[in-house]
């Protein structure tokens, strides 16, 4: 290797990862713009109108979650004759006879509930979610995840939007959080997730750009989904699949920020990373799936392709940030000349952060104080670039693969814990990396301060944060199931 490979290396990696972050400046612009245009003001319609909707519930090993979105959806301002509620049940465990047993005492309280439990779970969760349909009445679907807590008047609010265009594919709502303040790593998703919900898809929505169902906290035409050609597991991010799929058919999307669904953050730092590897892979095996189709579509302006590829592809930026860390050894040996480009490269890799600040100002009059929470954002997403970048390539390399559930423990507020509770992640095959890499990052700070390349030392010592606090999280949550496992001898 020579000073000018790597200074070309560093330019090329900046260059990317400007790339992406002008596409974030352009949401920001396109959210500062559209921020003050209301929603569209709700249609009325009278009780006669309302339809049946059909309300999923797809669950896997959810006894502490069950019960409680249960309450929740038989609490709908919904006429129960209109109300078709179904519990797709994939489960292995309990949860299907706790489940079984509530909607057995709902069913005698008069709502039309059943659980539909499958033994071979195909597909996961699309597999649940196209089982499910084949049996709704509704003309609509809602679908909520186990973790959630929709309000009373959810589809009241949701509804009659879909009722009064018929082009109108599906509605999404803004996701709450039932435990933000639970711990650091809940308030920075917290701060990651409003920003996505906030200015994200606002700044998608109003402008026309395509934009993606979340999975959950939405309603769908039944229609609409029939048309994009259902629920396919082939990758696995199904929700977002379907909802490109319904786009490039010609169906429309509406975003309500102002119709909030509160659903539970997880807690563990193994969790959020086992999460995040699952949408890194799925938002990778949706880009090679409809890439041709976004491409070829007559629909679709050059700048909705464009936004729609960078959208679909952004996980990227997680091996650019990691062959960025690796390349501070290097570039601390060979002290490369670079080109004065390079540092307005790093003004626009600067900006995005601005994102979270935005979001968090738009929600909340206390967000000089949430934001405080980043630097945990910041170490988190640089902590498990190894673990995303390998989801992104199991994306490029793979169709499908396992839907891994995201543990929920029933957490409000700062109540409830998951220390005693039953269910774990298992370690995986990016803690060894993770471990490498803090080992790198340690020697390559400790050889930017012995020669002096003071410059290069944040981005090691940010790289060593990250990947201790991940590394800690994991090992922390294996060492308490341990504890419990020899408590139980």
């Amino acid at each position: 290797m020579t000073p000018q490979i790597v200074g070309s290396l560093y330019t090329v990696i900046l260059i990317g990862l400007a790339f992406y972050a002008i596409h974030i400046i352009l949401l920001i612009a396109l959210y500062l713009h559209h921020r003050r245009e209301p929603s569209p003001a709700m249609p009325a319609i009278t009780d006669a109108e309302l339809p049946v909707v059909t309300v999923q519930i797809p669950l896997r090993n959810e006894r502490y979650v069950a019960q409680r979105i249960l309450a929740a959806v038989t609490a709908f301002e919904w006429p129960r004759d209109r109300l078709d509620i179904q519990v797709l049940d994939d489960s292995d465990d309990d949860t299907t006879a706790l489940a079984q047993a509530e909607v057995e005492r709902l069913r005698a309280e008069g709502y039309d509930i059943h659980l539909l439990h499958r033994n071979n779970p195909q597909g996961h969760k699309a597999g649940a979610l196209a089982a499910g349909m084949r049996q709704a009445r509704g003309t609509f679907i809602a679908i909520f995840d186990a973790d959630f807590s929709p309000a009373p008047d959810f589809l009241r609010r949701m509804v009659p939007y879909l009722v009064h265009d018929p082009t109108l594919g599906f509605v999404q709502a803004r996701w709450g959080h039932l435990n933000a303040e639970y711990s650091l790593i809940t308030r920075a998703q917290a701060l990651a997730l409003d920003a996505h919900f906030t200015v994200e898809h606002i700044a998608r929505n109003r402008s026309g750009l395509l934009m993606n169902f979340n999975g959950t906290g939405g309603v769908w035409r039944k229609q609409a989904i029939e048309d994009a050609g259902g629920w396919q597991h082939d990758t696995i991010a199904e929700d977002l699949d379907l909802s490109y799929r319904a786009q490039l058919a010609g169906w429309k999307v509406l975003y309500l920020p102002e119709v909030v669904a509160p659903a539970e953050l997880p807690p563990l730092v193994a969790a959020f990373r086992q999460q995040q590897y699952r949408w890194a892979k799925g938002a990778t095996q949706v880009l090679r799936k409809l890439s041709g189709a976004i491409v070829r579509s007559p629909r679709l302006r050059p700048a909705q392709k464009v936004m729609a590829l960078l959208h679909l592809s952004g996980y990227f930026t997680q091996p650019l940030i990691l062959a960025l860390v690796f390349l501070v050894a290097p570039m601390a040996i060979y002290s490369p000349r670079l080109p004065t480009l390079t540092l307005a490269l790093g003004t626009f890799t600067m900006l995005p952060p601005l994102l979270y600040v935005l979001g968090q100002a738009a929600l909340y009059h206390n967000w000089p104080r949430r934001i405080l929470c980043y630097p945990i954002l910041l170490l988190l997403g640089v902590g498990i670039s190894w673990n995303t970048t390998l989801g992104v390539l199991d994306g490029l390399l793979h169709w499908g693969g396992e839907f891994k559930r995201t543990p929920k423990f029933e957490l409000r507020g700062q109540q409830g814990s998951w220390r005693d509770a039953r269910y774990r992640i298992k370690l995986d095959r990016a803690l060894p990396g993770e471990i490498l890499i803090c080992i790198y990052a340690l020697a390559a700070l400790i050889l930017a301060h012995e020669l002096q390349r003071t410059n290069l030392m944040p981005l090691s010592l940010i790289a060593l944060a990250g990947e201790v606090f991940v590394v800690w999280g994991a090992l922390q949550q294996l060492g308490k199931h341990r504890s419990k496992k020899e408590q139980g001898r």
